[in-house]
Formats: C-alpha cells, structure tokens, sequence
C-alpha cells in the first residue's frame, strides 16, 4: 500500500512534467500565474527591502518624461518633425528651466538628461534629503491614482520643512494644485529613479490595454 509520502512524490512529478514540458493552454496560464505569485509576492517585496523602498521597479505609462514628439508636441510647442537631441530639446524647452537658474550645461550633467520613454522600467532606490538632488527622478504620490516620476528642478525649504519641485521633461509646466509637484514633501516621495531599463514595461502596459474592455480604467 503507497504511503503519504509515495504519493506526495507520485504526484509532484506529474506537476513538475506539466509545468515545465506540457505545452497545452493550461500549462502556459498556470506558468504565468506562478511567475505573476512569485514576483509579486516575494521577488519584490525582497526587492523592496533590499532597494528601501515600496516601489523597487516601476513602468513609466505616460509620454511626460519623453524628449521627443507625442502628438505633434513637446513642452507646450507643435511640430511636424523633431529632431530628439540635447541641443534640440534644450532650444525647445531650455527656457523654461534658464527662468528658474538651471543651465544647459546643469541639465547635461543630470541623471537620465535624455529622458525616458514609456515603456520603460525604472529601477528605484531609497529617497531621503540627503540624497536628493536637483535634476534627480524621484517617484511620488499625487491626486492621481498612479505615482508621477518627475525630475526635480526646485528645492526649498520653509522653517524645517523641504519641499521638492518637479516637473516632466515633456510637460510645458509643473502639475499645480493639492498633491500636484510644485511642493511635494518627503512623506509623499517613494524613491529615486537610478536605472533604466527600455522596453520591459511594455509587458504591463499591453496586460492593462487588455482588460480595459471588461471594464478597468488606468488614469494617467
């Protein structure tokens, strides 16, 4: 008569033929339910403590941080062809950031000057005043329902509070009003953008598109 334990093992061997070798519908849903549990729940909560933050990687689902065209547009100005550059961009949207004492020169030097692109993966790390600085990419809370990841182009401070201002690199302007960017506080900032990665956060992106029909809404 099997055992328990002959059993367990009987089984488990079945399991691991499916999951691995089985190429029906069935095995390929339950890989990505498995993939999706993994990471969700241990990958990067892991993650998380080890980057000291709540948001270790974020996909970029908007066109704010882009140094080129969407929709005919960058920072509040129409084009029928754009070239994507420093120079070009900086003729374009430098003025805005020489009115507020940031140089083209300053700008050159800032972590990711060649914006970033939806689509993309943010890899974050952990944000405080001592590692904040003007022209970093910080991840924060909004009146949106999603986080804005902004560039930083103010820091103040008032009595003992530091407010950090930022504004997207495609923007025309700073998001104003209640939880808008023009004086976010530390309670509100969840990280620090320090690597880029292109492409992957398609994958998330083309899952959200796809359940749009049956009713979710992304605002951005």
């Amino acid at each position: 008569m099997a055992t328990f334990a002959q059993y367990l093992k009987h089984y488990l061997k079945k399991f691991w033929k499916f999951f691995w070798y089985d190429d029906s519908l069935l095995s390929w849903i339950v890989n990505v339910v498995i993939a999706f549990v993994t990471i969700r729940y241990m990958v990067y909560p892991l993650l998380g403590l080890v980057l000291g933050t709540s948001y270790p990687i974020v996909a970029v689902v908007s066109e704010s941080m882009q140094h080129n065209l969407h929709n005919e547009m960058i920072c509040g100005q129409q084009f029928d062809e754009f070239k994507e550059s420093l120079d070009s961009y900086w003729n374009t949207c430098g003025l805005w950031y020489e009115q507020r004492n940031i140089t083209k020169a300053q700008f050159a030097n800032f972590k990711f000057n060649q914006g970033f692109n939806k689509g993309d993966v943010i890899i974050l790390w952990r944000a405080n005043p001592k590692n904040i600085e003007l022209g970093d990419i910080l991840i924060f809370q909004s009146n949106r329902p999603q986080p804005i990841i902004h560039r930083v182009v103010k820091i103040s401070t008032e009595g003992d509070v530091i407010y950090y201002q930022t504004k997207g690199d495609h923007n025309s302007n700073s998001i104003t009003g209640v939880y808008g960017e023009t004086a976010i506080t530390a309670d509100r900032i969840l990280g620090k953008g320090m690597v880029r990665i292109p492409y992957l956060g398609w994958i998330k992106i083309v899952f959200v598109e796809l359940l749009r029909p049956v009713g979710i809404v992304i605002e951005r």
